[in-house]
């Protein structure tokens, strides 16, 4: 273990995550991780570190860290003007800094969260199979909560990277104010009216203020129900939409709680909410209907591009 960063700045909501943690829904432990999956698993390959290793995901105002060491760093995810001493660097690519260099942030022209990773991953106690922060339960991250002011940043040791990468410029992630999700209607979706489905997949919701990494409120066109809302509490996972009886979407995200009581009209498709994951408070979001099939086999080319990314590097 070595100290690699001190929290000069903690940013707005600064927090240590990683892939999530599986295995333990049935316990009410929410999924939790980087709410951009995409982002974090490619900061760390431009590192040169393992998929799911721990990175700091960070949201809409970054902080401000002091290296205390040598080390490779890289930032992706939202477009967030990062810089070292004030000067402006690259995004995407491997960064070498040095002790007492200081990484900063500038203002975030689109998307939200942005990954900062470290050669070796940060070390933080591995928490039910993970070191993702969950802060509402308290626990895993540093301390299970948000980074402050003053906190020292400890990564694994690990050998300097011989080379210097960065992901090409096909595959980078480019984030609008406006996003296009697709959703696979149900679980519950005959408990929605006809015109409530229409209004659903034809109109666009704007992100309100409460959205953060439990769900998103949405506000737009009210969907109406047939006989009620609530059902018998069932299981709930990132990207079911939910519909209270006010008629306002929500849509779970990350650290999402398990279950829920009221119906669920569609489900946002895993590599959408990747996407979803990035949007900010009063951006918009419309909503397509596809097929299982069609989600699926989306899935399916989404994983394989995430397995196959490592080669998909450019050295420089």
């Amino acid at each position: 273990m070595a100290e690699c960063f001190l929290v000069l700045r903690a940013g707005l909501f600064t927090t240590v995550q990683d892939l999530g943690r599986s295995g333990f829904l049935g316990y009410g432990v929410p999924l939790c991780g980087g709410m951009d999956q995409f982002s974090l698993v490619a900061a760390n390959l431009i590192v040169g570190n393992v998929p799911g290793c721990a990175c700091l995901e960070t949201t809409i105002i970054g902080p401000e860290l002091e290296a205390l060491c040598a080390m490779e760093i890289a930032v992706t995810g939202a477009e967030c003007s990062p810089m070292v001493n004030a000067q402006d660097v690259s995004m995407w690519r491997t960064l070498s800094v040095k002790k007492g260099d200081v990484l900063s942030f500038g203002s975030v022209r689109g998307g939200c969260r942005a990954y900062v990773s470290v050669k070796g991953g940060v070390d933080v106690p591995v928490v039910l199979g993970s070191r993702s922060t969950f802060v509402r339960g308290g626990f895993g991250g540093l301390s299970g909560r948000a980074l402050r002011n003053g906190d020292v940043i400890s990564r694994f040791s690990v050998a300097p990277l011989s080379l210097e990468y960065s992901l090409s410029e096909k595959l980078l992630s480019r984030f609008a104010d406006r996003v296009e999700a697709r959703v696979v209607l149900g679980p519950q979706e005959e408990m929605f009216a006809e015109e409530g489905l229409r209004m659903f997949l034809s109109g666009s919701y704007k992100i309100t203020s409460e959205a953060d990494r439990m769900g998103y409120r949405l506000d737009g066109p009210l969907v109406s129900h047939k006989n009620g809302a609530d059902i018998v509490s069932d299981a709930l996972l990132p990207g079911a939409v939910q519909v209270p009886k006010d008629g306002r979407p929500i849509v779970a995200m990350r650290d999402a709680q398990t279950t829920g009581g009221y119906a669920k009209m569609a489900v946002v498709i895993s590599p959408d909410l990747n996407v979803l994951g990035q949007a900010r408070p009063g951006g918009s979001v419309r909503f397509s209907r596809v097929s299982v099939d069609e989600a699926q086999r989306t899935s399916r080319e989404y994983l394989k591009l995430l397995n196959s990314l490592s080669s998909m590097l450019v050295k420089n």
